[in-house]
């Protein structure tokens, strides 16, 4: 298996460099070789999300998930295109696992906190983003979603906090 992990190795340097037909290529040839395992489609779903095919990576994400279900990365990866289509209850459904299975990760906490507040459940929501930013202070993504989240339930000082903090301007309400 350190073949395979030399693969993804290689595959994540030629995302760095955007380099995504080099990737899928790369990809495809060790899947003639390695057709049952399942990061490998990861990978490739990866690459497609980058790329901005969400077809093409949900394909690759549900053969992850059949060769294997309990997948953490794959299950996070079909959650967060499932919240991107804005189907919120089966995000959660993925995202959930993923988070079972990869606990105290700050970006599924993230995408998960996010969903329960689209879900307009806004307190669940809100603790989960708050742990998230407890993990990665320095995240602006999270910051930026608690904050949305916050607007949303009316704390408009907790939303010019957390703005102020990534050096947003603020609303002059409070």
């Amino acid at each position: 298996m350190d073949e395979i992990r030399n693969i993804i190795i290689q595959v994540e340097t030629l995302k760095a460099e955007k380099k995504f037909s080099d990737s899928i290529a790369q990809l495809q040839k060790a899947l003639t070789k390695y057709s049952d395992d399942y990061r490998l489609y990861e990978e490739l779903a990866d690459i497609y999300l980058y790329m901005s095919d969400h077809n093409k990576a949900m394909a690759a994400l549900d053969f992850a998930l059949t060769l294997n279900p309990d997948s953490a990365t794959g299950n996070y990866l079909k959650g967060f295109i499932l919240l991107g289509e804005d189907k919120i209850n089966e995000a959660i459904s993925y995202l959930e696992k993923s988070n079972k299975l990869f606990g105290n990760n700050a970006e599924v906490l993230r995408n998960l906190g996010w969903a329960y507040t689209m879900s307009n459940q806004h307190d669940r929501g809100i603790t989960i983003l708050k742990r998230a930013l407890n993990i990665s202070p320095e995240d602006e993504l999270i910051t930026e979603d608690l904050a949305m989240a916050l607007i949303g339930t009316g704390d408009i000082a907790g939303w010019n906090k957390l703005l102020k903090k990534i050096g947003k301007t603020p609303s002059t309400q409070s």
